[in-house]
């Protein structure tokens, strides 16, 4: 693994644990050449996913995006960080098991939100504003409306 820091290739792993529910591997790495430590994350991944977006346009799919998203919309909220990234592995399984390479947006944004709506209804509705681009406070008015009678709990 190359040292972020310094560019050297001969790095050393100091520690190895299971980390996100025994999903990945976290590993504290040491660089002999400038001192420098660092962390990494080694996971299994069944099959490289193709993101599909609604105009056509087709990227690779990128976890870090994913998390990043979802990390924005539950910032500040009582949510143990180790429940985030059991989240966010939760729903890249379920991405690759869904059998096609191929995934429209559109599916990958309702199982984030199907999923939040599970954990934590304030993440809910910020993803929402985002991924259903509300563009006045009468959008959130009537999304928020929808969820009273069916009461999606924290």
């Amino acid at each position: 693994m190359r040292c972020p820091f310094c560019g050297n290739v001969d790095t050393q792993v100091k520690d190895s644990r299971p980390a996100e529910d025994n999903v990945a591997i976290r590993r504290r790495r040491f660089c002999p050449a400038c001192g420098g430590r660092f962390t990494t994350y080694e996971r299994v991944q069944l099959r490289d996913l193709v993101v599909v977006k609604t105009s056509g346009r087709r990227e690779d799919f990128d976890r870090a995006k994913l998390e990043r998203s979802i990390r924005i919309a539950m910032q500040k909220r009582p949510i143990d960080p180790e429940r985030i990234d059991q989240m966010i592995s939760g729903i890249v399984r379920r991405l690759e098991s869904m059998g096609d390479t191929d995934v429209p947006s559109k599916v990958i944004g309702e199982i984030v939100m199907e999923t939040l709506a599970r954990i934590d209804t304030v993440s809910y509705v910020r993803f929402a504003s985002v991924y259903k681009n509300f563009q006045a406070a009468d959008d959130f008015d009537k999304f928020v409306s929808e969820l009273r009678p069916g009461a999606v709990g924290e």
